[in-house]
């Protein structure tokens, strides 16, 4: 084998042997934010911890996949549902960055992706998502790097002109490699209607699904939750038996450093000549 291929070699097993000697990880993400009274606690009926004393608490730093609509001046949410706590989404944004968590890109609009093509073209589409990308760098002072496109929805022409241009698109697909595949926490079923909630808990939905990648041989996850109060609840008795397992939490970014490097060893090792 030539020199520079071996030397290649060594360098692609000297990294996936870091990635093998951290096996047991755990990137959290969290969808739809910023949420002002999610993230640092409600003060209505019903007053509770907010999500960030929750992860703090745990030694947990997260990625939240924000909305580009929510960060400009002024905005504190939907007026709908949400409960003004004296804190617009862009001063929580700036608060996320400053405690350490990441922001990565849900869109501006939060629409679904492919009815949106299919009315207003694909250019459209690429446009909200960089839209968003540039609420967000305004807020990081740097470019987001990955995508997760609202319910995973996106045609395969979209896709490739987002990943041409640098995106990584966070997907549920079974085209991608396991460790590569959101875990879906379904916890947007707990919100209104409580009896949608998976059974017996939604605690219990995320640990199953983890178990059933784990009899596959992965120990590497990426969970997709979202900024909800009912999120928050859960969180603290997911983070402590993740922990119990083994688990170590990540962000998305030192993640896919990690795995993705794993994936690349696979790849070489198995390719055949």
């Amino acid at each position: 084998m030539p020199s520079r291929r071996l030397f290649a070699l060594a360098l692609v097993l000297l990294a996936a042997s870091s990635a093998f000697s951290t096996d047991k990880l755990i990137a959290l993400t969290f969808d739809d934010g910023p949420r002002p009274y999610v993230l640092f606690g409600s003060k209505g009926e019903h007053p509770g911890p907010g999500l960030v004393s929750v992860l703090d608490n745990n030694g947990v730093k997260a990625t939240f996949f924000v909305v580009g609509w929510r960060l400009t001046p002024k905005i504190w949410g939907d007026r709908r549902y949400e409960e003004n706590v004296g804190m617009t989404c862009l001063d929580a944004a700036h608060q996320l960055v400053q405690d350490g968590f990441e922001l990565e890109d849900h869109t501006y609009s939060h629409i679904e992706l492919r009815t949106a093509e299919r009315k207003r073209g694909e250019q459209w589409v690429v446009e909200d998502v960089n839209h968003g990308a540039e609420a967000i760098k305004a807020v990081t002072g740097s470019e987001p790097r990955y995508l997760r496109p609202p319910d995973w929805i996106i045609t395969d022409d979209a896709r490739r002109d987002l990943e041409h241009q640098g995106y990584q698109l966070l997907t549920i697909s079974s085209e991608n490699p396991i460790a590569l595949r959101d875990v879906n926490s379904l916890d947007y079923l707990c919100t209104r209607n409580s009896s949608q909630c998976p059974k017996p808990s939604l605690e219990g939905s995320v640990l199953r699904q983890i178990e059933q990648r784990e009899k596959l041989g992965v120990y590497t996850h990426v969970l997709a939750f979202h900024e909800l109060s009912s999120t928050t609840a859960m969180m603290p008795q997911l983070i402590s038996d993740l922990k119990a397992r083994g688990y170590r939490f990540v962000t998305l970014s030192e993640y896919m450093k990690l795995v993705g490097t794993k994936q690349q060893f696979h790849n070489v090792a198995y390719k055949r000549p």
